[in-house]
């Protein structure tokens, strides 16, 4: 027996050796197993040949057959497994182990948490405006967590833009500002959704825009535009954050009549006259002054969706940089407003 079992080790590891394939190898210790038996069947059981083999043909029979239902087993266990579908992993929970390690110092905070780290995650945030107030709100929101971020504009990027306008790069200049900011913010944060509009924001546009967000932040650097945001966004019921800037001054409210607060139009019924609000672009602005307004703009945009805290409804609020001053400014509803009077 000693000979035959030293044969098929020699087959089968001769074969590992030379990457037979295994079912070469089964084949040729069948053929040697079958050999055996045939021996046993057709010889005296006193001959050489069959005390060499050594057991005797019913001996090779029960142990062959026990072999071979062994290696059925596993073949048919095999088959089995391959046929059950792979049952799908368990949630995780709403939140990737990055996306915990990333925000947790949100989730830390008892004004939001989970639910308010949630809430953001959910929130579709529409932003008027990629230039200086846009650059920091953007960039903030990505940081934030912020599952949808919508901006719009159709102003590509200068050479002048870059003294303030920090989320583009010297290699941006002549791109439309909407696709330079978005590849700033994937950057920032591959888990968000951006969708860039590049366009200028109309009376055609900015209803079906504005209706597939929940929040809009508008930063724009001209009037025609802001009270367009306000007056559609009044007609759908969205809150607005506004802010503005000029100089060394900039300024910051919610805008909400849905909920009781003024829309822009009851604080500024008339856009001013020719000269009198010059552009940044005339009268000039210093340079970090817009990440302060637009960084303000952003924590207004977080404490909103998630319930944080006391918003700018009915307020406004004004930073002097030049003396490092904020002055707060109680807002209400006008009546005969054409907006929302």
């Amino acid at each position: 027996m000693i000979w035959v079992l030293l044969i098929v080790a020699a087959i089968w590891g001769g074969g590992h050796v030379l990457e037979v394939p295994r079912s070469r190898r089964w084949l040729l210790i069948g053929i040697v197993m079958l050999a055996v038996l045939l021996v046993h069947a057709t010889l005296p059981s006193g001959s050489p040949l069959v005390r060499a083999i050594g057991g005797s043909f019913m001996g090779w029979v029960v142990g062959l057959g026990i072999l071979a239902l062994i290696a059925g087993y596993g073949v048919g266990l095999k088959a089995l497994k391959a046929r059950v579908s792979v049952a799908p992993e368990i949630a995780q929970g709403p939140f990737s182990d990055t996306e915990l390690d990333r925000y947790a110092r949100h989730i830390v905070l008892r004004e939001i948490g989970g639910p308010g780290q949630m809430a953001l995650k959910k929130a579709k945030v529409l932003v008027v405006g990629a230039g200086g107030l846009g650059s920091p709100v953007l960039l903030y929101l990505a940081a934030a967590g912020v599952g949808t971020i919508g901006v719009v504009d159709d102003d590509v990027v200068d050479n002048s833009n870059l003294q303030r306008q920090v989320i583009h790069r010297d290699a941006d200049i002549g791109m439309p500002k909407v696709f330079s900011a978005e590849r700033a913010m994937r950057a920032q944060n591959p888990a968000i959704e951006v969708k860039p509009y590049n366009r200028r924001l109309d009376d055609d546009n900015a209803g079906a825009l504005i209706a597939e967000y929940d929040l809009v932040l508008e930063g724009t650097d001209n009037f025609a535009t802001r009270y367009l945001v306000n007056r559609v966004a009044a007609k759908l019921g969205k809150p607005v954050i506004g802010g503005a800037l000029s100089q060394w001054e900039g300024q910051i409210s919610t805008f909400d009549p849905a909920k009781g607060a003024p829309c822009y139009q009851c604080i500024f019924p008339e856009a001013p006259a020719p000269g009198l609000a010059p552009s940044c672009s005339e009268a000039g602005v210093v340079g970090p002054l817009p990440g302060v307004i637009g960084a303000m703009m952003a924590v207004e945009a977080v404490k909103e969706i998630t319930g944080a805290g006391e918003g700018l409804r009915g307020r406004m609020m004004i930073f002097d940089a030049m003396y490092a001053e904020t002055r707060m400014i109680k807002t209400k509803r006008r009546e005969g407003c054409p907006v929302c009077g």
